[in-house]
């Protein structure tokens, strides 16, 4: 199967059913040991420093791993993918544009994924046959989301990686199906632990994975990761057909639709606090006004640019935001 890169996540489902590879290009870059050269290679192209590590990242990852088509979100993603897709052109790579409508009306969603249909010559039986394959796995990834806040044996890291992972599926299917099996069936067998503190992490998934580990030395646990469940389509099972499943997509979507899934795992997950996680230079940092005063919740804004480890700096307020946290709990009592 021809691969082809993705900018963040698209309905794979058509791109499997066209006979592809869906490569999603934010994996290859963070998950490389050599990750600032994808950084380097974009900076040396023209880049700008003032711009988001994770365009930079991908646009290195897909001249250095040989990606010659890419599927670029234009709308309901990062507002600089315009210009990246442009640059890679230049470069000699075919860009197939998709959009998430901002309207975020179903008539919409469904022509903007009916002309995706078109582009790649697929039926919507042959679209609705893969969903159904690949909601099986996602129900997988959602079985280890349960065991991570629900029987508390699951790690915060380990449920981020397996839902991020969703976006492509680790570019195999059926291996993926295999690693989560195996996954599932250790975790199942390990004793829960329970720690002080709840907390959710929203915002796009962090360049700084360490930060799962450092909130577990401080009594805390994520037991709720915003973005990449959503990558993982927890709701998939209980929608009509593709068309609903990206239209209850909150990710590409206005902050007030993403707000009522918030307030409802808020609630669910009986979180004690938020860290909102922003990109440097990201447009989406501004939505943190709109969060703070929505939810009901205290929340953190952290903010990472191009370290894959947390400075000092943070560290620090992370530590005090715990502490505060773990104050107000005990206030509570």
């Amino acid at each position: 199967m021809k691969k082809i890169g993705l900018t963040t996540t698209v309905p794979v489902e058509v791109l499997i059913a066209a006979g592809y590879t869906p490569v999603d290009l934010n994996n290859i870059f963070i998950t490389s040991n050599d990750y600032l050269n994808y950084i380097d290679i974009a900076e040396r192209d023209g880049f700008p420093r003032s711009l988001c590590t994770w365009i930079k990242g991908i646009y290195g990852a897909c001249l250095q791993n040989g990606i010659k088509e890419i599927v670029g979100v234009v709308e309901g993603d990062c507002s600089n993918t315009k210009a990246l897709i442009e640059v890679l052109e230049l470069r000699g790579i075919k860009v197939y544009p998709f959009s998430f409508p901002c309207d975020h009306k179903l008539e919409d969603v469904e022509h903007e994924i009916k002309k995706f249909m078109d582009v790649f010559n697929v039926t919507i039986k042959e679209v609705e046959i893969i969903r159904k394959r690949l909601n099986k796995t996602r129900s997988l990834v959602k079985e280890i989301d349960e065991l991570t806040y629900i029987d508390n044996k699951a790690t915060g890291f380990e449920n981020h990686l397996y839902q991020v992972s969703s976006s492509d599926f680790n570019c195999n299917i059926d291996d993926f199906d295999v690693e989560l099996k195996n996954i599932i069936y250790e975790i199942k067998n390990r004793k829960p632990i329970v720690r002080k503190l709840r907390l959710g992490y929203i915002g796009v998934p962090p360049m700084t994975t360490d930060i799962y580990d450092f909130v577990e030395n401080l009594n805390a646990s994520f037991v709720y990761n915003e973005v990449q469940r959503e990558f993982a389509f927890p709701r998939a099972n209980d929608t009509l057909d593709i068309y609903n499943q990206y239209y209850d997509y909150t990710y590409p979507y206005d902050t007030n639709f993403r707000i009522l899934e918030l307030q409802k795992q808020i609630c669910e997950r009986k979180l004690d606090g938020i860290i909102h996680y922003t990109q440097a230079f990201c447009y989406r940092a501004v939505n943190h006004i709109v969060l703070k005063e929505n939810l009901n919740i205290p929340i953190l804004n952290i903010e990472g640019d191009k370290l894959n480890v947390l400075d000092a700096r943070t560290k620090l307020r992370l530590e005090a935001f715990l502490d505060m946290l773990l104050d107000l709990k005990e206030a509570k009592k």
